[in-house]
């Protein structure tokens, strides 16, 4: 589902050069769990960035769905991204102005469908997180853990096949956090979708099928897991 030979990536700070990602290989295989550690400025967000089309390597072959994102016009790559790729971050980055199902189906709605096409599908998803009472609350009427709830229903709208969470409960206390990591993986498993997540905790990492650490510009295995023991 996911694969990356020889990626690189460096940015410019002033005169410096400062080298991310040197030479990375990743291989993620359908339905696999992912996760990727490593020190703050590691590169673990860029690299995360890169798989969804967000960020463009200097060099190498970055393959996702079977789609090949260098070779790909940037119009092409942003109907990838809305139909491939959710994304779940660590602030949840949700509209203020949108009530939260307004929120979940924003996909939906980018992919030109009409709301009320959509409305039942979001209605869905809120009440599998136990929030199908606050479809109608604004995310400022709703607890950071409800919010990230939200954002995790809002990536799973249009069903992608590819779930991309960078730090996702970083924000939240530790009841929070676990919460939305058992629903991650439970959607995860029900799903079959395959997901990379990006994070600084062990415990979170530890949740995931295999546990890759990216550090000095290069990612390496750090440990591997049977998936049956999830």
């Amino acid at each position: 589902m996911i694969f990356v030979a020889g990626v690189s990536k460096a940015y410019r700070d002033g005169e410096v050069r400062r080298e991310v990602l040197r030479g990375v290989d990743l291989e993620v295989g359908r339905g696999e769990t992912a996760a990727i550690v490593g020190p703050s400025g590691s590169g673990k967000s860029t690299l995360l960035n890169v798989l969804g089309a967000l960020d463009t390597p200097d060099a190498g072959t970055v393959r996702v769905d079977g789609v090949e994102l260098s070779a790909s016009r940037p119009a092409a790559l942003a109907g990838f991204r809305n139909r491939s790729l959710g994304f779940v971050f660590q602030f949840h980055q949700l509209l203020p102005d949108f009530t939260a199902l307004e929120n979940v189906i924003m996909p939906g709605r980018i992919a030109g469908r009409s709301a009320a096409s959509l409305q039942a599908h979001g209605l869905a998803l809120l009440g599998q997180v136990g929030l199908e009472g606050r479809a109608a609350d604004f995310p400022q009427q709703l607890s950071g853990g409800e919010r990230q709830r939200v954002a995790i229903c809002r990536a799973l709208m249009l069903e992608p096949p590819v779930l991309l969470a960078d730090e996702p409960t970083g924000n939240l206390d530790a009841a929070s956090g676990a919460q939305v990591l058992d629903l991650l993986n439970g959607l995860q498993r029900r799903r079959g979708t395959t997901m990379v997540l990006v994070t600084h905790n062990p415990e979170v990492a530890g949740r995931c099928g295999r546990v890759l650490r990216l550090e000095g510009g290069r990612l390496t295995p750090e440990r591997a897991r049977n998936r049956e023991r999830r």
